[in-house]
């Protein structure tokens, strides 16, 4: 059976921490249980699901767990990246020995699933945008190294699939040096999140030299996965 790739990022659990999401909006009311009810219907066991970022509210790997478990038990591999929200994120070694057998996390290097490898990294705030400073210039400079470190570790740019938390697109639609590094790669598609409500109007969606980028935010895709390939 072919393998399916789907992506949906933001989760925002909080099945340990008191911060349920309907406080940003009715159309956050039982959101996982929402996800959780499409994930089933369409993912089989041998599918793919890309999760970029800010997962869970828990500020302790430990507090995380049930999040995580609640992810693992669903079908499919999971593959993630870290998001700004993932406070729980420790050490790489720890995040791995926490997770379920069937959930991957991506740092600085690159997983090959199937046909397909996949790569990422956080990201960050883009140049050009409202009091971007010289702390955060450094910051993002350090996520384009990492990205690059993501990227050279693949056996192969067949079939790539590159995972981003922060949009590589300014708030006008304009490529930033993140995208400039990715062109450079090839990649099939990206994934990226970060954004809620207005902040999606002017996300950039659809081909860039070749590569097909996707806003997978759960709210801005209603609460449903999208399918990528």
């Amino acid at each position: 059976m072919k393998t399916s790739i789907f992506a949906i990022s933001d989760l925002h659990l909080s099945c340990a921490a008191d911060k349920p999401m309907d406080i940003f909006g009715k159309q956050w009311e039982n959101h996982w249980e929402r996800i959780q009810q499409d994930w089933t219907e369409r993912v089989s066991c041998d599918d793919i699901v890309l999760i970029p970022g800010d997962i869970s509210w828990a500020i302790k790997l430990s507090d995380a767990r049930v999040d995580l478990d609640s992810i693992g038990e669903l079908p499919g591999k999971k593959i993630l990246i870290k998001g700004n929200h993932d406070y729980w994120w420790s050490s790489i070694s720890k995040v791995r020995s926490t997770l379920p057998s069937s959930m991957h996390v991506l740092q600085n290097d690159s997983i090959k699933e199937s046909e397909f490898t996949f790569c990422g990294t956080r990201g960050w705030i883009n140049p050009g945008m409202k009091d971007f400073s010289q702390q955060d210039a450094k910051i993002y400079n350090r996520e384009i190294q990492r990205l690059r470190l993501s990227l050279d570790s693949a056996a192969s740019y067949e079939n790539l699939i590159v995972l981003l938390h922060y949009p590589p697109f300014d708030e006008k639609g304009r490529p930033a040096e993140m995208v400039h590094t990715l062109v450079e790669y090839k990649p099939a598609h990206v994934v990226y999140g970060h954004l809620h409500g207005e902040g999606c109007r002017t996300a950039f969606e659809g081909e860039y030299e070749s590569t097909e980028y996707h806003l997978v935010s759960c709210d801005y895709l209603d609460f449903r996965l999208k399918q990528i390939v």
